[in-house]
């Protein structure tokens, strides 16, 4: 078991890389760039206000959310674009602290067929119910 500071990574999972910029406020409260595919299969992009990663993430159909990167204000240079969450098939590239919130709900409902998804790691965390985070340890 791999416990990167709160979250437990139970399966070693080449497909799930998770990230760590070092900022604890990269998940926080901002503006964040978010790209989706739409029904006929245009990518779209659109910022978008919010007080979290994931509230940005469950504001959207998750199965059509292919980034999502926070956009910070950096002096002396301008607004950068920081990745938080990408996915590309089944592979997934999550920043730690968004990862630390990601619900066995939200990996069930819309991202079963990704490497979020494992029965082991929700064992390891006492995952009983959708609503218990999956990868920190639940109560």
């Amino acid at each position: 078991m791999k416990n990167i500071n709160k979250v437990v990574i139970a399966v070693k999972n080449r497909d799930l890389q998770v990230t760590n910029l070092g900022d604890p406020f990269m998940c926080g409260e901002g503006k964040y760039r978010v790209i989706t595919k739409c029904q006929a299969g245009f990518m779209n992009a659109s910022v978008k206000q919010a007080r979290s990663a994931m509230e940005v993430f469950r504001s959207y159909k998750i199965k059509a959310v292919h980034s999502i990167a926070r956009i910070k204000d950096i002096k002396g240079i301008g607004e950068m674009d920081f990745m938080v969450y990408a996915r590309a098939g089944k592979k997934v590239w999550i920043e730690e602290d968004m990862l630390a919130e990601v619900t066995v709900g939200d990996i069930n409902q819309d991202l079963s067929n990704t490497a979020l998804y494992n029965q082991h790691q929700y064992q390891a965390v006492n995952a009983k119910t959708w609503a218990d985070k999956a990868y920190v340890m639940n109560k």
